[in-house]
């Protein structure tokens, strides 16, 4: 809101119709920038990031998005805007979308007009007029029947987001247990194949109009097909792990805003890391552990426990270890002085993750995925100790994320529950590792 320098904010309310007078008591008192300066015309109301009051009716308007580009919807959002006021009769000098610039580096205080970029989507507002009307003139017919639009699910139910009532308006859609064609993992263009009629994996099945991968997932869904395993490759993948072997996981958080200098927007910042590890076949399974605490930068605590947890020249083991090497290469280029170790320790990272990924090992229930908290279920459906659902506070890596952000304004006693929370979480993602490569070797025999 400071993007301009002083500002004055309108007071949100749940009475929307309340924010229109103070906004233009603002306006009539001459404040130059207005956040949340709110309008409304012929029932359609919208409230503008920041309004730069030029005066005589002149104004720029500004919508904030925490996205690092242009969408496609944002310029309908601004187009919308600029309809409103010109409509009420203002003179819309500038039509502008503010987003987050990534490649800002923080060094001390925060630097606004670095964060930020601003597009200028003034012709774009205008071009877009005739559209905005004729939306506007759809909404109100659909406003005035008393009956649903017949519309069919697809993919603009979850583009540009995620709709509250698909299972209220998938009425054509099987009403048993069949599975369908939203379910295939990573398959493109599944509206193609809703809209011709192959809806359920049956019917895709017969219709012979899948390949690799997709074919398999529907196969081994409709035949109850038993695992299927490559013991080939599994082993090839095991003979490339060595003792003493350590199995690594993070957890980070991916602040819009850098809190720390030598940090970009949205930078994935490493808090915490669980460590298992056996010394030798056979060996004892032991844990290590770090979790910083919030208020300053915990990558230079993480840097230096992770160099004395790992030795130098051992073998670790990671699941999807892209994400593992690329903070830790991270790591190194922020401190130089551990950079040899930390990049030894990249060096030497395997990933168990290969044999799923490439379907080595597949089945049914991993339903096409290879992600941890799909295989892990499907290889130890029984287990307790391994259901992330029967974890206290912390389940996935988004609540992880947000727990060390809210951590940073809770009482001590608050805190030290959910750092233990936070550390039972990540200790299960390596433990989870442990067990998978167990399997793994137990199928290679």
């Amino acid at each position: 809101m400071g993007l301009f320098g002083e500002y004055t904010e309108v007071p949100f309310t749940e009475k929307l119709g309340d924010m229109i007078p103070a906004t233009q008591k603002l306006i009539d008192e001459g404040v130059k920038n207005i956040c949340e300066a709110s309008f409304s015309y012929d029932g359609c109301f919208c409230s503008v990031d920041i309004l730069k009051n030029l005066g005589n009716k002149k104004v720029e308007l500004y919508e904030v998005k925490s996205s690092t580009s242009v969408h496609w919807i944002y310029e309908h959002d601004v187009s919308y805007q600029y309809y409103v006021l010109t409509k009420l009769g203002y003179d819309v000098q500038k039509v502008c979308l503010v987003h987050i610039d990534t490649s800002y580096v923080r060094h001390g205080e925060l630097e606004l007009d670095k964060l930020f970029t601003i597009v200028d989507l003034t012709d774009t507002a205008k071009a877009k007029l005739p559209e905005v009307e004729e939306n506007i003139k759809k909404f109100r017919e659909y406003l005035k029947a008393e009956t649903e639009p017949d519309c069919k699910v697809g993919e603009q139910c979850s583009d540009p987001y995620d709709c509250g009532y698909w299972a209220h308006c998938a009425v054509d859609m099987p009403q048993d247990d069949s599975h369908t064609v939203w379910e295939i993992s990573r398959l493109r263009n599944k509206q193609w194949y809703y809209d011709n009629g192959y809806i359920t994996f049956e019917q895709l099945y017969e219709a012979g109009v899948l390949t690799g991968k997709y074919l398999q997932q529907v196969e081994a869904e409709i035949k109850n097909l038993p695992a299927q395993i490559d013991k080939a490759q599994i082993k090839g993948v095991l003979k490339t792990l060595s003792y003493p072997l350590y199995f690594l996981d993070f957890e980070t958080f991916n602040p819009a805003v850098p809190l720390y200098d030598e940090s970009s927007p949205y930078q994935q910042i490493v808090f915490q890391y669980s460590l298992h590890y056996i010394e030798k076949e056979g060996g004892e399974l032991k844990h290590k552990e770090c979790l910083a605490y919030p208020g300053s930068d915990p990558r230079r605590q993480i840097a230096e426990q992770l160099c004395k947890d790992i030795p130098l020249n051992v073998c670790t083991t990671a699941y999807n270890m892209g994400f593992e090497k690329g903070k830790i290469r991270d790591l190194a280029d922020l401190y130089p002085d551990l950079r040899d170790h930390l990049m030894n320790i990249h060096d030497n990272i395997k990933d168990i993750m290969i044999p799923f990924q490439k379907r080595w090992y597949y089945t049914k229930e991993m339903q096409g995925s290879y992600s941890i908290k799909y295989v892990l279920p499907a290889l130890f459906p029984n287990e307790p100790s391994l259901n992330y659902h029967n974890l206290e506070g912390v389940h996935n890596g988004g609540e992880a994320s947000n727990t060390f952000l809210a951590m940073q304004k809770m009482d001590k006693e608050e805190l030290e529950k959910w750092r233990e929370h936070l550390l039972r979480y990540c200790e299960l993602d390596t433990f989870a590792m442990v067990k998978v490569l167990e399997k793994l070797q137990e199928v290679a025999k």
